[in-house]
């Protein structure tokens, strides 16, 4: 690319012998070595020579294969992207009123978070749901709650983002239902069921199933809505979470894309066309404090999976090839101490998923160390993204990074790091096997480990955490959730199941059993079950007595 790289090797070793190192004697650097959580040593300056073997065709430009610019020809000069808030506790009730509030705010998707107990297919009333209903998330035990958490939202005008895995057929049924009920057609909805069951495995833990049959209600999924649902993800390949429990950037784009091609794989040995289903594959990573490093992982990550569609899979559409990703900044960098530094920390990962060129994006409000987000605090994570849309510039252009010395060999190096690792995890038989094995686990507990060690010993500084702290006032304004609303939500389901024609909900779910038992796809089953307002619990309890429960091997 540069026709004078060997006259720039001779002037730089010039630079650092006459310049450089007389100043670094005199004033020592920092750190013996600077480096990317993904272990990377970042030099002093970067110059043509890290990017001697960059080929422009690599890059390419936006809307075009590879697509590391983005997946549009002109980003957000034409349309910004989604702005969502994760939102859902107490009740669907509640959960309503503050889903109306952010629409008045300005936020332009739905996103809905389901409480621990839906999370894992029990009803509010089971034993081992006591003390968790609407505490991270909305309770949903039957379609009445899914009526009232969605009443006076118009679904066929706004994008709704479900962040649901083990039980995700049955939420999806219940939307789907809703559709119904306000004369919506299916082609009419867009939105996304995060359906990524592989990494609650390895890093999240809300599992039910085993990995074969859990692998089944996923490509149902993908099965039904390809036919029916059209516009719909049908899953949202999540490395946000494996990155939260503690793997760098580089194991999060590896570990999820290797989840991903054991998807590709599974819909295919379906039956499924690629470029039939693969347009409607989504993504969601995480947005980190080092914003170059986040930067070039987003760029990198579209070059991927353009490549693993085109190459791996012979994808022929171009939409197959492209990535769709939502991002949410790091959670796990909130600190409980000095809560309003938070609001800067999610600034910048803002800025990285946006120069990133990310396709929606929800942004962590400050107190969210300590609990469930204020209203305040909410309000103010929504502003982050709409002053850096409306009043930063940096959405004026696409791809504002690209061509940095820094930016593009960071992205080359990252490209290929997570292919040495998915190589490495497809020769153990791919992610299934891998984490059968432990391997990935072993991984992310290991890099969790060195990263909390960095901390401990004050090579990696946090701010208010191990360096800057402050004596505070510990007594805070933060959002409870009180005992009365899992009461009230015992009393509603006893109405619900007193009230409906419990025949037919028995009938439906001893044909959902016949069914699970056999071959054929789950969701009309489910959505017939649901229908008649079978519970959430009671459906899961079907699938529970015909696939058993996933046990999790011991990882050492």
């Amino acid at each position: 690319m540069y026709k004078d790289i060997s006259n720039i090797k001779l002037k730089r070793k010039e630079w650092e012998e006459k310049k450089l190192k007389p100043l670094v004697k005199k004033f020592p650097e920092r750190k013996k070595f600077f480096k990317t959580t993904s272990g990377t040593e970042i030099k002093t300056i970067y110059t043509p020579e890290d990017n001697e073997n960059l080929n422009y065709d690599n890059i390419g430009f936006p809307g075009e294969y590879p697509f590391t610019r983005g997946i549009h020809p002109n980003m957000y000069r034409g349309k910004l992207w989604t702005m969502r808030q994760y939102a859902g506790y107490l009740t669907a009730e509640e959960s309503n009123r503050r889903y109306k509030y952010l629409l008045e705010q300005g936020i332009t998707g739905l996103s809905i978070a389901f409480d621990l107990p839906t999370q894992v297919g029990y009803d509010s009333d089971h034993l081992l749901a006591l003390g968790e209903v609407g505490k991270v998330g909305v309770p949903i035990d039957s379609l009445y709650d899914m009526e009232v958490l969605l009443k006076g939202i118009a679904i066929d005008k706004i994008s709704t983002s479900m962040t649901i895995n083990a039980s995700a057929i049955v939420l999806l049924a219940m939307y789907l239902v809703i559709a119904k009920k306000q004369g919506v057609p299916f082609e009419n909805l867009r939105g996304t069921i995060q359906n990524d069951i592989l990494k609650e495995y390895v890093a999240r833990g809300t599992y039910i199933f085993p990995v074969k049959p859990s692998m089944r209600l996923t490509t149902d999924i993908f099965e039904y809505c390809t036919k029916h649902v059209p516009k719909w993800n049908v899953i949202s390949i999540s490395g946000y979470h494996i990155r939260e429990a503690g793997a760098t950037a580089v194991q999060e784009l590896a570990f999820t894309f290797a989840n991903a091609i054991e998807y590709v794989k599974a819909a295919i040995s379906k039956g499924l066309d690629v470029d039939d289903f693969a347009p409607h594959l989504s993504f969601f990573f995480n947005s980190h404090n080092n914003l170059f490093e986040e930067v070039a992982k987003f760029r990198a990550a579209r070059r991927i999976w353009a490549r693993i569609m085109k190459e791996l899979f012979k994808a022929k559409n171009e939409s197959s090839m492209m990535l769709r990703f939502h991002t949410q900044t790091a959670g796990s960098t909130l600190t409980a101490q000095q809560i309003d530094n938070n609001i800067i920390r999610v600034t910048i990962q803002t800025l990285a998923a946006v120069l990133g060129g990310t396709q929606s994006l929800h942004t962590n409000s400050r107190d969210e160390a300590l609990s469930l987000p204020t209203e305040e605090s909410v309000r103010i994570a929504l502003r982050t993204q709409q002053i850096v849309a409306y009043e930063s510039g940096v959405c004026d252009t696409v791809d504002p990074l690209a061509g940095s010395y820094y930016i593009e060999s960071l992205t080359d190096e990252i490209e290929k790091k997570v292919f040495e690792y998915i190589e490495k995890i497809e020769k153990m038989g791919g992610a299934a096997k891998a984490i059968e094995l432990g391997y990935i686990q072993r991984e992310i507990a290991d890099s969790a480990y060195k990263y909390q060690m960095e901390i401990e010993k004050r090579e990696r500084i946090v701010v208010g955490v191990n360096k800057f702290t402050i004596d505070e006032n510990t007594k805070r304004h933060i959002l409870k959730v009180h005992g009365e609303a899992e009461e009230k939500q015992r009393d509603l389901l006893r109405k619900i199941k007193n009230e409906r024609d419990n025949y037919m909900v028995s009938k439906a779910l001893e044909n959902l059993k016949k069914a699970a038992e056999g071959n054929e796809n789950l969701m009309p089953y489910i959505i017939n079950a649901v229908e008649c307002y079978g519970t959430l619990g009671e459906i899961c309890g079907v699938l529970r007595e015909v696939f058993g429960e996933y046990k999790p091997s011991i990882v050492i």
